[in-house]
């Protein structure tokens, strides 16, 4: 089972952004030194009280310079507001800085507000997504290549550097809405889910409908299946409740008025029934979010519930949110990410 660190960068209220860099760059180099499988980089635009991590990919070279074991992840790339091409050629680069050890995370992301801001209909989102995954890899792996599309044409591209993987880094697609599910299954890609809206019981039949989905496309082998979910560790089940429970609860909150607000905008869908989401999140308590969303205990409760969601959802593998919410101190978060590494870890591998 892979370990993984889902990190955002935080820049809560109060931080400058060069505390924000340095205190996550110590947050790496502990994961690093620990033995952590994989450091998974968010992407996030025009959240000036939450992250400064905008540049999932320069940070990954940054990361890359300063390690030599971790696999560095993107979790992930936001493709329908990206040049194909450059995206293309900076991911290579970074998979040759690395020596062949980024995982290149994809999705659209579900949250209309920065499409806006690059000036990108989020009705469009889809269609561009499946375009600029096609054309990158097409660009990855051909020698040279020419594509007539809906947003993109490109006549006779040599694309350099092509990547240290071959044929490429291993492409991984987030599941932002129930219908995402059996597209990815049907396309033959690991999946990443995560329950940020709702919670982990219902994540079964959508993982059924990936693998159904998987299968009937006549893939070999199984569909790999990740989940991005929070988790805090701490010596005593006291201080794993209490110490994270104002971060958990505003990050909640948060996400409340941030969905409650995209229901209206255009392009979002009734399928995903955001404003009911967004009115079961303004109202949940903390014991159900304890119960139904997130993971804190002590290391050996925390390697009993990893095992126990291994088995129900047949996971390949977790990205730990450590600082759900952004308000957990950071020497807490690097206590909490030791005791996932030296404690929990040995437990749930294999």
């Amino acid at each position: 089972m892979e370990i993984g660190m889902f990190h955002e960068f935080q820049c809560p209220h109060g931080y400058s952004e060069a505390r924000a860099f340095a205190e996550s760059f110590e947050q790496v180099d502990a994961a690093e030194r620990w033995g952590l499988d994989c450091m998974w980089l968010a992407e996030l635009h025009i959240a000036p009280t939450r992250s400064v991590l905008s540049a999932p990919l320069a940070i990954a070279s940054a990361i890359a310079a300063r390690t030599t074991r971790m696999k560095i992840g993107i979790a992930v790339q936001v493709l329908p507001l990206c040049h194909p091409l450059r995206i293309a050629e900076e991911a290579a680069t970074v998979d040759h800085v690395s020596h062949g050890r980024l995982i290149f995370g994809v999705g659209r992301s579900g949250f209309p507000r920065t499409y806006m801001a690059y000036g990108v209909p989020y009705a469009e989102s889809q269609a561009r997504f499946a375009e600029t995954l096609e054309i990158i890899r097409r660009a990855w792996t051909l020698p040279s290549f020419s594509y007539s599309g809906t947003f993109h044409s490109f006549s006779d591209v040599h694309l350099v550097p092509k990547p240290y993987q071959k044929p490429h880094p291993p492409i991984r697609v987030a599941a932002t809405s129930p219908d995402t599910y059996a597209m990815v299954g049907a396309l033959g890609f690991p999946i990443f889910v995560a329950v940020r809206l709702g919670v982990l019981s219902e994540l079964v039949p959508l993982i059924a409908e990936y693998h159904a989905a998987w299968r009937a496309a006549g893939h070999p082998g199984k569909g790999e299946v990740y989940l991005r979910v929070p988790v805090y560790v701490a010596p005593t089940e006291a201080q794993a409740r209490d110490e994270p429970r104002a971060s958990i609860m505003q990050f909640y909150q948060e996400m409340a008025a941030i969905i409650a607000q995209s229901a209206t905008q255009a392009g979002t869908r009734a399928i995903e029934n955001r404003a009911g989401r967004a009115a079961h999140l303004k109202s949940v308590s903390y014991e159900e979010a304890m119960r139904e969303k997130v993971i804190v205990g002590t290391p050996d409760q925390v390697a009993a519930r990893l095992q126990a969601l291994r088995a129900e959802l047949g996971l390949d593998g977790i990205l730990a949110e450590m600082n759900c919410g952004a308000l957990i101190p950071h020497a807490q978060v690097l206590r909490s990410l030791e005791l996932l590494c030296k404690e929990v870890m040995p437990q749930v591998k294999g």
